[in-house]
């Protein structure tokens, strides 16, 4: 059975999902198909080490979290100019959490990150776990793609151990650096039986985020993560990790094999826009496309023409939205059914890129089998 066999019996699934939801308590990979699995949320202290510390994997990326400051302005700093090891030993008392070991994957700003960094950490989480090397894993990166990295991880990886994503808005040189107290409450969250069977989070400034729902809403500000249409999972400070409900069932995918990603193209919808861009990535040969749209997905009637184009020369065209807030639903304003078209329900531009990529990759291409994805645990 392939993916798409998988995905198009998703539906009759749907009832079965949902009680899957609440029902159980230990993480189970259920095999849905070839490739596709649905993760359960594993209950509180299964696998744990019997004593001891927990030991966390620490995989350093760069961001700002490694930054040191620049006299170009009185805020201007250099991103991936620390490493690893110097992070984890500028943050006091964190040895008392776990053992950790520290390995440098790459150094460089989060705008600089790409596919072949997230295959390089996907085998060095998927080895650590088959090894029993690691209890959990604990990655440093940058604010600016975080919430793509995480998200793409937490499609292709299928473990019940914790992966956590942290980074800071202030380098290391800054005073009030944020980064000490981040990477402290990412080991804890790690080290906590309660984080297992979640999938991958992203922790920082005491809140704990799905990597689903996670989205970066201010350019400086600390406080700068949200969870869209669903809110923090829980929080964590000094003395305690708190979740605030049990994990979502989630969409669990193959990694691509080849560590390659089909190219789709971001463009962003606006008013008087025409069909150039739309016309001009179809020419450059990818194969999809998600439109930022305006309101709930929307674009001007040159552009629909356009899409229009593009369907007819293959692509998948996702809907998403610009706004940041709410669904983007099928058959509202735009009828998706008669324009062949898939809606990204609330998954962000960014985040409906690599789903789309992760399938165009394992050889879904039907729109109504890509559409099953998308609109996944809804």
């Amino acid at each position: 059975m392939t993916i798409r066999d998988t995905l198009n019996s998703l539906k009759s699934h749907a009832g079965a999902q949902r009680c899957l939801r609440t029902a159980w308590s230990a993480l189970r990979v259920l095999p849905l198909g070839a490739g596709l699995m649905t993760v359960q949320p594993a209950s509180a202290g299964e696998g744990q080490a019997a004593a001891g510390l927990p030991r966390v994997l620490v995989l350093a990326t760069g961001g700002t979290i490694a930054g040191k400051a620049d006299p170009r302005s009185a805020i201007g700093y250099d991103a991936g100019s620390a490493t690893g090891q110097q992070l984890v030993e500028a943050v006091p008392g964190v040895d008392r959490l776990a053992h950790l070991q520290v390995e440098q994957i790459s150094n460089i700003p989060s705008q600089d990150m790409n596919h072949k960094v997230w295959f390089r950490l996907v085998e060095r989480i998927n080895t650590a776990f088959a090894r029993h090397e690691a209890d959990a894993v604990v990655i440093t990166h940058g604010t600016d793609t975080m919430e793509e990295t995480a998200f793409f991880l937490d499609t292709v990886l299928h473990h019940e151990q914790p992966v956590i994503l942290t980074g800071s808005m202030r380098p290391g040189s800054a005073i009030s650096a944020d980064g000490p107290a981040n990477l402290y409450e990412a080991v804890k969250v790690a080290a906590s039986p309660q984080a297992r069977g979640r999938g991958v989070l992203v922790v920082l400034n005491d809140t704990i985020h799905a990597a689903h729902w996670v989205s970066k809403a201010d350019s400086t500000a600390l406080q700068t993560f949200v969870s869209r249409n669903a809110g923090p999972v829980g929080i964590v400070d000094p003395a305690a990790v708190r979740f605030y409900g049990p994990a979502r069932v989630r969409l669990a995918l193959p990694l691509p094999a080849g560590e390659q990603l089909p190219a789709v193209d971001v463009i962003y919808a606006h008013a008087d826009m025409d069909g150039r861009q739309i016309d001009e990535s179809v020419r450059a040969g990818v194969k999809g496309l998600v439109i930022a749209g305006m309101g709930d997905g929307n674009v001007s009637a040159p552009a629909m023409q356009a899409l229009d184009r593009a369907v007819k020369a293959g692509l998948v065209i996702v809907r998403s939205s610009h706004v940041g807030d709410g669904f983007v639903n099928r058959n509202v304003e735009v009828d998706d059914d008669a324009h062949h078209f898939v809606a990204s329900y609330d998954l962000n531009p960014q985040k409906a890129r690599l789903l789309l990529q992760i399938l165009l990759a394992g050889g879904v291409q039907d729109v109504a089998a890509v559409q099953q994805a998308f609109a996944f645990g809804y």
